[in-house]
């Protein structure tokens, strides 16, 4: 027993009666032998007179520093007089229930509950035991049990479990006793092993003799037992037991009957005690059968139904769906296997990991589901209910905690003589430019008296060789490309029949704006154009072009007639193919002629300093398409399915619309309304059609020619639509294509809907998604191309779909398909729309496509329209992929002044920026990021001619063109992440990542350290635009090793480019970002290229897939437009940053350098949780959603946007300028 501490008054006024009792009753505990019972009996009585009468006085004998409880306890010890111990209880009952019972833990804290116990122990000695100790006793252990983590232990120690149990077996009818009996066994039986222990004693039955039909009568008892029976029913023993007995049906029974009879709704407290008992005992294989058996799933389904109407039911209505999606038989997946419908044979097969063992398995064996198709007891209910959120609270382990591995380690890992190979990728430290046709030919002197006599070192990228030998001269060459180039652009494929563009061929690109044409008139092809075009394939006819002077006709020969098709419609202002990039608002779109739209132009004061007045003239988008180049692009491009048709949003282009596209607000209910849908499936079997409407493991298969059906199609490139069933008449599951060379990785979708009417919903599951989470829940939308809409001169992919959300579904994943976990669900997102055209031709996509072909394009489109005379424009084949594609290197920089040594030796010495993107093929965002970086880096803005004479840019814009091409989301050819393969990549498997980290390589061995590095990214689960970087002092904070952080010393220019984004770019957020090294990404490109490259400023950028939630952007839907300016504000912040790192601008005015008084120096903990994702390059996000019902059982409340939105706290301090961190150029 704790000993009694002596009295303290520093909490109790000198004039309070309650002091003086204290003090007796401490007196009396002192000398109890000698003292009479009446004294105990009535210090008790007026300790309990005056906590009963004055609120003043329970305060004050629970306040800090009071020995009130103390005394108390020590009284109640050592009494044995019965009127005192009852006193001593009602004072602790009054004590406890103050502040709403948050006196309780002082109780628990001051060894209150093994007095309790010890008491109720020696109560039960008496025969018969004092009916109103033993209510006292139970009441007072039933309030303060909850508080105490050990209380079930305590009680099993003890031996006080039986003798709860036997005082209700002997007192049935004894409500008064009973009920806090019951209140104490549900406390105990939190406790699994004093569950198994109670109900080896009978516990479960005895419940079922006190629960039953409806009755007005003791309705506090009938709640109370059943609560108690849920939580011990938790106990899969238990759940047994009550399964064997045929509980079930009872449960069943009673709660038909509640339902009936309760038509006031006063007792929806005891209807939901009853769900939650048959929701325990489906926790079970055994229980789920029974279920089913007993009609479980209609029952619950109707009266679910009953319920919808009163909103105060609502908590009714989840518990019984969570019921009946528990108990929903687990249906396979409608495949012959989980692998992709395409097959492509590697080179060499790894001889482990995940693609080892696809290869590996034996062709008899099913791996779409396991031999059991509902494995028992491998989720538990907490397991169900809770999956996202058990991990909210984790110790992160994946924190990389040990120093010297944290440590940069620069090493080549490959022989210099190796690297050479490179040295053809850097010409530009080479090339002297005598033969180029620069801008100036006089040397402009330098300021410093530099000793102009002596030999000029010019550092090149190999051994000393004659310049002239090393690279042929590119003045004329690249000329001969713009001609070149102009005139492939100039071509049009003969099959198409569509009218010839007249081009006016210019080299001097500073004429370009007198190269456009007004036409008076051009043909618009009306909407007939989609049945007389059918679809847009890659093979040869015999066609041939025609082109009128005021009009045009298009023909179209098939196998039975000729169709003609005119149309006279006038367009204004339309440009011909090589047209000036950043000039004229207008565009001819393959058989459309629009007017563009102005795009906004963003007023950035930041901006706005010396000599770096920012103006992002983002070009019209469609000024870099030409549909005819991008049908001879595709003609080039190598796909596994070996396709032959395009899709006409890629034919056609994108132009953002011009009007904004908010998140998505989510209606009450939706969720719950899907999976009541859901399982109508499985009580209504009848009602469900079940047709196969696509299919691409069985190519012959024809879809009856009906009109009320839809017409599916994913058979182009970038496509993903692997099977199409028809469920009901407007409602369709769509089921995607697994990555080659995998079994999983189901998330990006591309395909076309042709066949619809208006006025219809036409519901869309896809059923087969694996991410536990999406931004489907939280306001994103699915995109959609009509093409009746850029037909009317709306060639743009909108938002669109209602009732959406993503929700755990009742089919099975394998433990093949779920890395050996067993009883794995897929998810399901789904959406309802609503086509604004009859019979028209549209397609749907996770996130705006962009093709490898459009980068192609994009990429010849910028080359032939560059001025040579000022921008150094290289596009180079790094190497080519498993299929044959080409993987495309891009260098970007300015022309030396001259071909003057200084103006030489200023080119060759300027810094690397090395940038890469779409190592993932879903992510395509991160394509229009880059695509709005390469626009503005070609553009004539003064500050992007800053840029280029700042830098010279290293690109790889698509790192998985394989993966891209062949609708992979996540994967290449070989079947794995590349962007986990940059520790050790396999030439032969992975020759992009091999030799992209070579080209880093030789940067690093001829001593020229790109000065960033970064990864472009799309985010699935997060909105914003942010950065993930590399920091050993934040990861070492984050593991609270301070010990070992203490001594670290590190530059904090790492965070000197997030930080300027977050300043200049609307959809940035520096709080989104983390500059954690986790041991799950050592292998990715940001942590490989920071630790053995060595480049500090290494990043990874995520786009949100989704939208913001902040800034200018604040509830809207992110766009091409938005990602496209976030590109070209990198750039801009990449000048910032220069001007930030150049030891050669101490002098900048200080608007320049205010970005420097606001680098972060964090002084306290990395908050930002991180952790494994298998197939996500993000940390742990936190946005809650119960994927088991709307809300979760506990109260009714409706998942609201950003529910968990996560924001570090970090403490933002300045930093001096003698503090400020300058990278020295090399």
């Amino acid at each position: 027993m704790n000993k009694v501490k002596t009295t303290s008054e520093k909490s109790l006024t000198n004039n309070s009666r309650i002091v003086g009792l204290l003090a007796q009753l401490e007196k009396i505990n002192s000398d109890s032998l000698l003292v009479e019972a009446d004294t105990a009996r009535y210090v008790t009585s007026k300790i309990l007179h005056l906590a009963q009468s004055q609120e003043k006085t329970r305060k004050e004998m629970t306040a800090k520093g009071s020995p009130a409880i103390e005394v108390i306890l020590s009284t109640l010890e050592n009494t044995r007089d019965l009127r005192t111990t009852l006193n001593i209880l009602n004072i602790l009952t009054e004590l406890v229930s103050v502040g709403g019972g948050r006196k309780a833990s002082a109780l628990v804290s001051k060894g209150g509950t093994q007095i309790l116990l010890q008491l109720l122990l020696t109560a039960s000695k008496d025969s018969p035991p004092n009916e109103e100790l033993m209510v006292q006793v139970h009441s007072l252990l039933a309030k303060i049990g909850p508080k105490d983590k050990k209380f079930g232990v305590k009680a099993r120690i003890s031996g006080a479990l039986n003798i709860s149990l036997n005082l209700v077996k002997q007192n049935l009818q004894n409500h008064r006793l009973i009920l806090p009996c019951l209140q104490v066994l549900r406390v105990y039986s939190a406790n699994s092993v004093n569950a198994v222990s109670l109900g080896k004693n009978g516990v479960v039955e005895l419940m079922f003799k006190i629960i039953g039909p409806f009755s007005k009568k003791n309705t506090g008892l009938m709640k109370v037992a059943l609560d108690t029976l849920a939580s011990l029913l938790k106990s899969k023993t238990n759940a047994r037991r009550a399964v064997d007995r045929g509980y079930v049906h009872v449960l069943l029974t009673i709660y038909v009957d509640w339902h009936r009879h309760d038509s006031r709704h006063r007792h929806m407290l005891i209807r939901k005690g009853i769900l939650q008992c048959i929701k325990s005992v489906t926790n079970i294989k055994m229980g789920r059968k029974a279920f089913i058996d007993a009609n479980g799933m209609k029952i619950l389904y109707n009266t679910s139904q009953d319920c919808l109407a009163v909103r105060t039911l609502d908590p009714l209505v989840n518990t019984s769906s969570l019921v009946m999606r528990k108990c929903f038989p687990k249906n396979r997946l409608p495949l012959p296997t989980i692998k992709s419908a395409f097959h492509f044979q590697l080179p060499i097969i790894p001889i482990s990991g995940p693609v080892a063992q696809l290869y590996s398995l034996p062709p008899e064996v099913d791996d779409v589901v396991d031999e059991s198709d509902d494995n028992d007891d491998i989720e538990t209910e907490s397991e169900i209910e809770n999956e996202d959120d058990k991990d909210q609270h984790f110790k992160n382990d994946d924190i990389e905690t040990d120093i010297n591995k944290l440590k940069l380690r620069q090493e080549l890992g490959r022989p210099i003589e190796e690297l050479k190979m490179y040295e053809q990728f850097f010409p530009e430290l080479a090339d002297n430019f005598q033969d180029h046709d620069l801008v100036s030919k006089e040397p402009k002197p330098f300021a410093s008296d530099a000793n102009l006599a002596g030999p000029i070192v010019v550092p090149t990228a190999g051994e000393e060789q004659p310049v002239e030998a090393n690279h042929s001269v590119k003045g004329n060459a690249m000329k001969e490309s713009n001609r070149v180039q102009t005139e492939e652009c100039n071509k049009r494929p003969a099959f198409l029949d569509l009218p010839k563009k007249d081009h006016n061929k210019d080299n001097g690109l500073q004429q370009q704006s007198d190269q456009k044409k007004l036409l008076s008139s051009c043909q618009c092809l009306s909407y007939e154009i989609v049945k007389g075009l059918d679809r847009i394939t890659l093979q040869n006819t015999s066609q041939k072009e025609q082109y009128y002077n005021t009009g045009c006709v298009v023909k179209k020969e098939s196998k039975t007639r000729l169709t003609s098709l005119t149309c006279n419609k006038p367009c204004q202002h339309v440009s011909s193919c090589g047209s000036v990039l950043f000039e004229g608002r207008s565009a001819q779109l393959g058989k459309l002629c629009f007017t563009g739209v102005d795009s906004e132009e963003e007023d950035d004061s930041s901006s706005h300093s010396s000599g770096e007045q920012v103006m992002l003239d983002v070009p019209d988008t469609l000024l870099l398409h030409d549909p005819d180049l991008y049908i001879e692009i595709v003609k080039n491009t190598t796909s596994v399915p070996e396709y032959s048709e395009v899709a006409y949003p890629d034919y056609f282009g994108h132009i953002p619309p011009p009007f904004k596209e908010p998140i998505l607000e989510r209606p009450y209910g939706v969720q719950r309304t899907k999976i009541s849908q859901d399982i109508e499936r499985l009580i209504h079997q009848n009602d469900i059609i079940d047709r196969v409407m696509y299919d691409l493991d069985n190519p012959s298969y024809s879809v009856p020619e009906e009109g009320e059906i839809l017409k599916f199609n994913s058979k182009f490139e970038s496509g993903n639509l692997r099977k199409v069933i028809q469920i009901r008449k407007n409602e369709y599951d769509l089921i995607l294509n697994s990555d080659i060379n995998s079994n999983h990785y189901h998330q990006w979708f591309y395909f076309e809907v042709s066949g619809m009417r208006t006025g219809i919903g036409y519901r869309f599951n896809i059923i087969n998604c694996e991410k536990s989470n999406s931004q489907f829940n939280y306001g994103m939308q699915p995109l959609m191309y009509s093409v009746q809409e850029a037909l009317n001169s709306r060639p743009w992919w909108t938002r669109v779909g209602t009732d959406i959300c993503y929700y755990k579904n009742h089919f099975a994943r394998s433990s093949i398909a779920a890395g050996g976990q067993k009883g794995k669900s897929y998810y399901t997102i789904t959406f309802t729309v609503s086509f604004p055209h009859k019979d028209d031709v549209c397609y749907f996509a996770y996130h705006y496509p962009y093709t490898y072909s459009t980068l192609r394009m994009h990429l010849q489109k910028l080359e032939s329209m560059h001025n040579p005379q000022q921008i150094y424009f290289r596009q180079d084949i790094l190497c080519e992929t498993l299929s044959g594609n080409s993987c495309p290197l891009v260098t970007i920089t300015a022309m030396p002044e001259s071909n003057y040594y200084e103006h030489i030796c200023q080119f060759r010495n300027r810094p690397y920026i090395f940038l890469s993107a779409r190592v993932h093929p879903g992510e395509t965002n991160a394509s229009w990021v880059m695509k709005g970086t390469l626009e503005y880096l070609m553009s004539n803005n003064p500050s992007a001619q800053n840029l280029r004479e700042s830098y010279i840019f290293k690109i790889v814009p698509m790192l998985n063109p394989d993966g891209v091409i062949n609708g992979n989301h996540r994967c290449s050819l070989s079947g794995e992440d590349l962007n986990r393969q940059w520790q050790n990549p396999n030439p032969d498997l992975h020759p992009t990542i091999y030799h992209a980290k070579g080209l880093l390589q030789y940067l690093a061995a001829i001593k020229r350290l790109p000065l960033v590095y970064c990864d472009y990214h799309g985010h699935s689960r997060k909105k914003n635009v942010f950065m993930y970087g590399c920091s050993i002092k934040e990861t070492v904070w984050h593991t609270n090793v301070s010990a070992a952080s203490c001594d670290l010393m590190e530059d904090l220019g790492y965070r000197t480019l997030p930080k300027i984004l977050s300043q200049i770019a609307p959809a940035f957020c520096m709080s989104s970002c983390s500059f954690v090294v986790e041991k799950s990404k050592e292998s990715t490109a940001r942590v490989v290229v920071w630790r053995e490259i060595g480049v500090q400023r290494s990043y990874t950028m995520e786009s949100t897939l989704c939208g913001c939630d902040q800034g200018k952007y604040k509830g809207l839907q992110i766009g091409t437009r938005e990602l496209e300016e976030m590109g070209a504000k990198f750039c801009v912040g990449l000048l910032r940053l220069k001007r930030l790192t150049s030891p050669l601008e101490f002098n900048l005015p200080s608007s320049l350098l205010d970005i420097e008084n606001e680098l972060i120096e964090s002084s306290g903990k990395v908050t930002s949780p991180t952790t494994y994702v298998l197939d996500e390059d993000e940390p742990r996000f936190l946005e809650e959603i119960d994927y088991s019902a709307e809300s979760n059982d506990e109260q009714d409340v409706e998942l609201a946007d950003n529910a968990g939105d996560y924001e570090p706290s970090v403490q933002e301090e300045g930093i001096s300028d003698s503090e400020m961190t300058r990278t020295h150029l090399p």
